[in-house]
């Protein structure tokens, strides 16, 4: 085990917190021996090429500090490699860290159990998502959800979760099913009129909304929520109970499980990890045991 650790830090996730965790989880981390150098680039692409300089050049680790975003630009550097991945979660969403059962706001106890966990298990390997070269830890969405996301983000203002609270209220009142196309694990291709599909390799996106609750990290399956053709009313009828995941028992939902999905549907764009994934058709598979993770509780998590 080498010593030395890199932190791939977002400065601005959760309003500064970014920032200001780096600070006393370099401490835990050199309070146990280890080395401790910090990465933080001016945009995404840079943070991601010296995040995979690191890997490249054999760091022990790295450990995303920020939210889902941050953790998401981390896993393209480490999935695949061998190297370990830390999590110290400070951003607005955390549903990464949530469904791996990981210290959320606390950036001294997070880095605790990664030095912990570097001197004895050497972290847990777990499932990841994949559509073409870019990885997923959480959920792939697209339909409602992932065009309130494109909304939101088109829109300069207001500011903060208010842009897209008004972007849901305009997507609400454009609402109308969408007809994909979708096959499971290479089978034939079926038409689905559905409101979204989900594909969730954990359970949660948007900072705890529980869109495929019966995800597991480790059992080389993807889960498939689909949420079909509805009314407004119905819709925000729903909405609220995906909190909890008991959604799934809607009589508009239905779950698959899948080592494999493909999608295609006409205008529509995905989201993974809260990220841009690019337009429909896309297949997304899992890859079992992508990625060692420190820190985490044992099998079945998520």
């Amino acid at each position: 085990m080498t010593c030395d650790i890199t932190l791939l830090v977002n400065p601005t996730a959760g309003r500064g917190r970014g920032a200001r965790a780096a600070r006393p989880a370099a401490s835990a981390l050199r309070d146990h021996g280890f080395t401790v150098r910090t990465v933080v680039g001016a945009d995404a692409a840079e943070a991601l090429r010296r995040a995979r300089e690191a890997v490249a050049g054999g760091t022990g680790a790295l450990v995303a500090v920020g939210g889902d975003g941050m953790v998401s630009l981390a896993l393209q550097a480490v999935a695949g490699t061998g190297t370990p991945l830390g999590v110290i979660a400070v951003g607005g969403g955390n549903d990464f860290a949530r469904a791996t059962g990981l210290p959320i706001q606390d950036p001294g106890a997070a880095a605790r159990l990664i030095a912990a966990s570097l001197k004895g298990d050497g972290g847990r390997e777990v499932d990841l998502g994949r559509v073409g070269d870019v990885w997923f830890g959480t959920v792939l969405a697209s339909g409602f959800d992932s065009r309130v996301n494109e909304r939101g983000n088109r829109m300069r203002r207001p500011r903060g979760r208010l842009r897209y609270d008004l972007a849901m209220l305009a997507e609400l009142a454009a609402l109308k099913p969408v007809r994909y196309r979708m096959s499971l694990d290479g089978g034939p291709q079926r038409e689905v009129e559905a409101t979204l599909i989900a594909v969730g390799n954990a359970t949660s996106y948007g900072g705890g909304m529980r869109i495929c609750a019966g995800a597991v990290l480790d059992d080389g399956l993807l889960d498939i929520t689909v949420v079909g053709p509805c009314s407004r009313t119905t819709l925000l009828t729903v909405f609220p109970r995906v909190y909890r995941g008991t959604h799934l028992g809607h009589r508009v939902v239905t779950t698959h499980r899948a080592a494999s999905v493909s999608l295609a549907a006409e205008g529509l764009t995905a989201y993974a990890d809260g990220e841009r994934l690019g337009p429909l058709p896309l297949t997304a598979t899992t890859v079992p045991g992508a990625v060692r993770l420190l820190g985490t509780p044992g099998p079945g998590a998520g």
